[in-house]
């Protein structure tokens, strides 16, 4: 079967097993549409507070019921880089909807925590919850039903997987996501890779440490790695959410701030008060829930959004599973190296001809779904661009490369990095697990070797600093899944196992808890479910247990006697350090209520 006609038959198969839950959802949306412009059911109590502090102009047009207003949902802070650009954004978006003839007001705010800022610190439990507090407030924000359409700002890890689920859940409003983009190239990744595999073995001080990470993260804008935020960006453009060729343009410049006045221009294009009616709800589908797949696995994506895309999906009825995005990983090739998969970063990546020409070359192959809706009001083909400032300040979109600028950052479907995105599902009697190798080398998707058992990340810090892994083995951290602490990123793992792996010993990781979009060299099965809090095998594998994890077959097997694992005891641990401190006993509720991570690890949908 052709790639073209595999990834038509599993999307065939995703609408087939959503029918009942997607006729629901839509069922929903289209009755929440069909009562009008919102403000028309407000009484004039209750509009009289939505316009209070508007100018007598916007008043006069909000009384009725033919202008349209945006709500802008915002996640702006001035301690995060990705969205301390969004600081002006409200007052660029009210004055170009007002050149429309609309008008934009704040509906909300929501929180926006940095995982770089909370790596390895008790505040990392909190990230993963964070995603679905962040639809929760955007509902708060956007539940005062003034607004016709939403724009989203947001770049971030949880930021934009929660906006989205935030923006389906309000399906029967149109909406457009507004990005920030990257900062500029600091100092290459791989030599802040190189910095701090030296720290971890104790060759340089914090100094040179911080003054490296300092060079790596240092001005406005997103981290220039290919890590989760960026490919939330890609996945908002992919599937329609973005304007065209505005994914990647740094903060900062005319062209950045023509893209935002063009997005809010376009958000009161689309209301229902026009010709255009885009709900986001109708707009998002299944096939465009396939799209956002495919361009994970051609640019070798995040790993996390096996997570968020499943949650994602989930908001508009919609249900992918982990065994979707790994057939999609079959059939699609490899098209981008960007750090960790590559020495180049995102502004490389644009440079080389960027989602213009990713999509073209994915269209051009039949690898993603033209007949989808957007934001832009046309099919996919209008995404094969590069966005340009005009000569009037506007926006000038020109037909993307047909030949990549730079084809060791973004090759074409003939002469791809790898076969497959290298993003795989992992199944044994270990449960289901997740495995990213775009990164790893071929003689590293087979690890066979016997288990080290760690209940955190420090653990197995200590036992580095010691001495005491000189030897080939498999870490299993445990305890770390959404149930047991909110499921922390345990970036920190990466620089030791990284030298151990440099020093030719055989490693892997394997952990109920995540490894970020940033995983790289090192195999890791993350995401491993049922977790251990509830039982899982993994809470019953024992030090020295062999393991073996092949990531080209698909398994992840724990090489003991069937007889002899069924009678262990699942190990349980005192988890009550992880309860308190740094807001962690707030989310109580949610680590109560969380469902598994092939689920999404969501306390909305399981």
């Amino acid at each position: 079967m052709s790639a073209h006609a595999r990834i038509s038959a599993i999307t065939d198969r995703i609408v087939e097993r959503s029918k009942p839950s997607r006729e629901r959802y839509l069922e929903r949306l289209r009755a929440a549409a069909s009562k009008g412009v919102a403000r028309s059911v407000l009484g004039c109590a209750n509009l009289a507070h939505g316009f209070a502090v508007c100018s007598p102009a916007e008043k006069d047009a909000l009384a009725g019921d033919r202008i349209a207003n945006l709500g802008i949902i915002t996640a702006y802070n001035d301690m995060l880089s990705a969205h301390q650009p969004f600081e002006t954004y409200p007052a660029i978006i009210r004055e170009a909807a007002a050149e429309a003839g609309g008008v934009a007001q704040v509906a909300g705010g929501v929180p926006a925590m940095c995982d770089g800022v909370t790596q390895g610190q008790p505040g990392m439990e909190l990230s993963l919850f964070s995603r679905d507090l962040i639809a929760m407030s955007a509902g708060v924000g956007l539940s005062h039903n003034m607004f016709d359409a939403a724009l989203f700002l947001g770049v971030c890890d949880k930021i934009v997987p929660g906006l989205v689920i935030a923006a389906l859940s309000f399906g029967h409003l149109p909406s457009i996501f507004v990005p920030a983009g990257p900062m500029t190239t600091g100092l290459p990744n791989d030599e802040k890779s190189r910095v701090r595999q030296l720290f971890a073995e104790g060759k340089v001080g914090r100094a040179e440490l911080l003054e490296a990470e300092s060079k790596s993260y240092h001005g406005p804008g997103t981290c220039t790695f290919y890590g989760t935020a960026n490919s939330n960006q890609m996945l908002m453009e992919i599937m329609g959410f973005h304007m065209p060729g505005s994914s990647f343009i740094n903060p900062g410049t005319p062209l950045r701030e023509a893209l935002t006045r063009e997005a809010a221009k376009r958000a009161l294009a689309i209301t229902a008060l026009g010709n255009e009616f885009t709900p986001a709800g109708e707009m998002i589908d299944e096939r465009s829930v396939v799209n956002g797949v495919v361009g994970l696995h051609a640019t070798g994506g995040s790993t996390n959004h096996t997570l968020h895309l499943v949650a994602m999906a989930r908001a508009a009825g919609i249900h992918l599973t982990w065994q979707d995005i790994a057939e999609l990983s079959e059939v699609v090739p490899l098209l981008a190296r960007v750090y960790p998969n590559g020495l180049a970063d995102v502004n490389h990546f644009q440079a080389a001809g960027g989602m213009g020409f990713l999509i073209k070359e994915l269209l051009k192959h039949g690898l993603v779904h033209d007949d989808v809706r957007t934001v832009f009001g046309q099919g996919l083909q209008a995404y094969t661009v590069d966005a340009r400032l005009g000569e009037k300040g506007g926006v000038l979109r020109e037909p993307s490369p047909d030949k990549s600028h730079d084809p060791k950052v973004l090759s074409s479907i003939e002469t791809p990095f790898q076969a497959n995105g290298g993003l795989k599902m992992l199944r044994g009697n270990l449960g289901k697990a997740v495995i990213k190798i775009s990164a790893v080398k071929p003689e590293r998707h087979i690890i066979e070797a016997p288990a080290i058992i760690f209940h955190s990340q420090q653990e197995l810090q200590d036992a580095f600093k010691e001495g005491k892994l000189n030897r080939d083995f498999i870490a299993v951290v445990r305890f770390q899944g959404p149930k047991a602490n909110g499921m922390p990123e345990l970036h920190k793992l990466t620089p030791p196992l990284g030298v151990l792996q440099d020093r030719g010993f055989r490693v892997a990781l394997l952990t109920d808890g995540r490894m970020s979009g940033a995983s790289g060299k090192v195999p890791a099965a993350i995401h491993v479910t049922p977790e251990a809090v509830d039982g899982g095998p993994i809470a019953r594998i024992r030090d020295g247990d062999i393991i073996r994890l092949d990531a080209i077959k698909g398994t992840l097997e724990l090489l003991v006697d069937a007889a002899d694992l069924a009678e262990r005891e699942p190990v349980t641990v005192d988890l009550s350090d992880n309860e308190f401190g740094m807001g962690r006993e707030l989310f109580a509720p949610f680590r109560r209520a969380v469902g598994a991570s092939d689920q999404g690890a969501s306390v909305l949908f399981h």
